[in-house]
């Protein structure tokens, strides 16, 4: 087993791990920047690094600062998280070149997966269901727009080497075509560093699912089933849950065996997801996100499978401690991802100091969180305050359960997006089960019914305000 584990990242992830860490009798060490000097992870590590200045440039993608202070503190292993420099194939092979264990797939299967095209042509080779799109990537807008017009209307624009919905874009006509391409392949340049895109057939108000997978280096590949992801805003995902109200046994273990075939192709080790579009039915691939996801939680509520001592576990040269046979999904769990942010104001950030910060607990409640009472959010980096996973016999339950912990969560000092939350969850459609990635953008209904819960909510805000001391606005 791996001695110490210099962690890559920052906030509720950074304490995700160091927590996995700590119970496998593992040593974690903290690299934080300026602006994280006072964070709870930077103080919960065995040991903490300064890597920088408060911009991610100038600290969490730092590779050559990341490596120095590994080698300096004597770290076996870097955990990357997720964002950041998880899923760059350089990092990983300067981790490889340094002789410090990555845990994540190794720097060519990374090549693969954060291609977009590529990541389809191995798809395409084991006939893995694909959608129409296009065979290579291109930075020639004349050629982007012969490939559009061959696919045909409606079309999905995307970064060949993104991910997060940055610089992606709907097409429906040849009159939006010139000026979409060309911001599309601007946001690609500025966030990738390439201007390199790649577009698919769009298909309307499909469901986003995607598949939990493990690989170890001795050949064992499972599939911890499925996470809906449908709730999204701007292609960022909001709301997860797992099982899907869309799969029946017989099309997850189709789609479950079909994750697991991939990732014996592409030769993969570590935890990952395979992501599907999922219509009418029919499912097609999407891509591979390489590295442990946001939403790993809902994954662990259902299956009882700690996927990031599983990580731990593959990079100490460790077989998966779990058989395809041996894993059982049960009751339901959904996340809710807590931002610092506006909803009714077109979901500004709200930056600032917790002037009061009391989270929701009982039975089925964990909430994954790096933030505490006084803590200041800064405005450099994602507004992420938590994640909030509920877990429940079945979905109505869940549901029922997400509500009253969404009820009890009390966060003074700064807007966040709470409101939202119980919003979606007090909607009929989305608890019929009846989603898509279009939800929030069809359901008008959901500004009126945010300022009635802000409303109806206040008096407990405001008594639980007194109780605790809390001082400020919500």
């Amino acid at each position: 087993m791996l001695g110490k584990v210099l962690v890559a990242n920052r906030g509720e992830i950074a304490i995700r791990i160091m927590r996995a860490c700590r119970e496998l009798g593992i040593k974690s060490v903290a690299v934080y920047s300026e602006a994280d000097k006072y964070a709870l992870f930077s103080k919960y590590a065995d040991e903490a690094y300064l890597l920088g200045t408060a911009p991610a440039s100038q600290s969490y993608l730092n590779i050559d600062k990341i490596i120095e202070i590994a080698r300096n503190c004597n770290a076996d292993a870097i955990h990357p998280g997720y964002g950041f420099l998880s899923e760059n194939p350089d990092f990983a092979e300067a981790c490889e070149i340094a002789g410090i264990t990555f845990i994540g797939p190794p720097s060519s299967v990374l090549k693969i997966t954060g291609n977009k095209v590529a990541a389809r042509k191995e798809a395409l080779k084991v006939k893995v269901p694909l959608i129409a799109g296009s065979e290579e990537p291109a930075s020639d807008i004349n050629v982007v727009k012969e490939m559009v017009r061959t696919v045909g209307y409606p079309v999905i624009i995307k970064p060949a080497n993104g991910g997060g919905g940055i610089g992606m874009s709907i097409i429906n006509s040849e009159e939006e075509l010139e000026k979409s391409i060309a911001t599309s392949m601007s946001i690609a340049q500025s966030s990738f560093g390439t201007n390199d895109i790649y577009i698919e057939k769009y298909l309307v108000n499909p469901r986003h699912i995607e598949f939990q997978i493990l690989a170890d280096k001795f050949g064992n590949v499972v599939h911890l089933g499925e996470r809906e992801c449908s709730i999204q805003r701007n292609y960022g995902k909001i709301i997860e849950e797992s099982p899907s109200v869309a799969l029946n046994d017989s099309m997850r273990k189709k789609m479950g065996n079909q994750a697991v075939k991939l990732a014996r192709s592409l030769k993969y080790i570590g935890a990952g997801t395979v992501e599907f579009i999922f219509s009418k039915g029919k499912y097609y691939f999407l891509e591979v996100n390489a590295r442990i996801q946001v939403e790993h939680g809902v994954t662990e509520m259902v299956t009882g499978i700690d996927l990031v001592k599983e990580q731990i576990r593959i990079a100490s040269d460790l077989p998966l401690s779990v058989k395809q046979k041996d894993v059982r999904m049960t009751g339901w769990a959904i996340e809710c991802r807590i931002n610092a942010e506006d909803p009714l104001n077109n979901f500004m950030p709200s930056p600032g100091t917790l002037k009061g910060y009391r989270s929701p607990g009982g039975i089925g409640i964990r909430v994954d969180s790096g933030v505490h009472n006084g803590y200041t959010i800064p405005d450099c980096y994602h507004p992420m305050i938590s994640k909030l996973i509920v877990h429940g016999r079945d979905r109505n339950e869940t549901i029922i359960r997400m509500r009253r912990a969404l009820y009890e969560y009390i966060i003074v000092g700064v807007k966040t997006n709470i409101i939202l939350h119980k919003a979606i969850m007090e909607n009929p459609r989305f608890v019929s089960g009846n989603l898509e990635t279009g939800f929030i953008k069809r359901e008008t209904g959901l500004q009126v019914n945010m300022k009635r819960i802000a409303e109806r909510d206040y008096p407990l805000i405001e008594r639980l305000s007194e109780i605790f001391n809390f001082k400020g606005d919500e």
